[in-house]
């Protein structure tokens, strides 16, 4: 295993009523905690095979014998804040542990794997920065072989303007990037019918 690899997986406890809340609008909530469930098995189980450390941090409170194998898996909380306060959080102090590259993804995505995850830590050979952008305007993946402070800051979370708004903080900095396949977020039912590495059933 690279011991200077880390992967983050950020993750929503799973919880009724409180998880995929737009998707949940149409096929209601116990539907939408059940893909999310799925989503869940899904990350857990491509994760466990990149070469690389792996963190997951939840976002209320670190669970059990759960999906995410305790000897596979270091378990870390969420720091309270917007999540650009969140994931600066955690890129900072694993960077500052030594890490020396770092990427961080959701765990809403079914249709990226192991070699999307292998892809974007080579690319970090060349870039500075590497982003999978997200067809909804966000990103699901995001890398980096140095803490870059000013991707947190001042951004639009959750809106169709935060992949632009990072990459125009990039070439203003003259930092240089990659960027991966775009791809797409479940959000909304329509998402389940698309192409993907889950057969969601719910």
């Amino acid at each position: 295993m690279n011991k200077k690899q880390l992967l983050m997986v950020f993750t929503k406890n799973p919880e009724l009523g409180k998880c995929k809340t737009r998707l949940a609008s149409t096929i209601g909530d116990e539907a939408a905690l059940n893909v999310y469930q799925q989503l869940l098995d899904y990350t857990a189980d491509f994760a466990n095979k990149v070469n690389a450390e792996k963190f997951v941090y939840y976002s209320k409170n670190i669970q059990n014998n759960d999906r995410w194998d305790e000897s596979i898996f270091h378990k870390k909380l969420q720091v309270d804040g917007n999540l650009g306060v969140k994931m600066a959080t955690a890129f900072k102090e694993n960077f500052d542990a030594g890490f020396e590259k770092i990427l961080i993804i959701g765990s809403d995505c079914a249709e990226i794997n192991e070699d999307d995850i292998h892809n974007a830590f080579q690319a970090l050979d060349e870039s500075e920065v590497v982003i999978g952008p997200a067809i909804d305007g966000g990103y699901y993946l995001l890398g980096m072989r140095t803490f870059i402070p000013s991707l947190f800051q001042d951004k639009s979370w959750s809106t169709p303007d935060l992949i632009n708004e990072t990459i125009s903080t990039l070439k203003k900095q003259q930092i240089s990037f990659s960027l991966l396949k775009e791809k797409s977020d479940i959000d909304f039912e329509e998402d389940l019918e698309r192409e993907s590495y889950v057969t969601f059933s719910w």
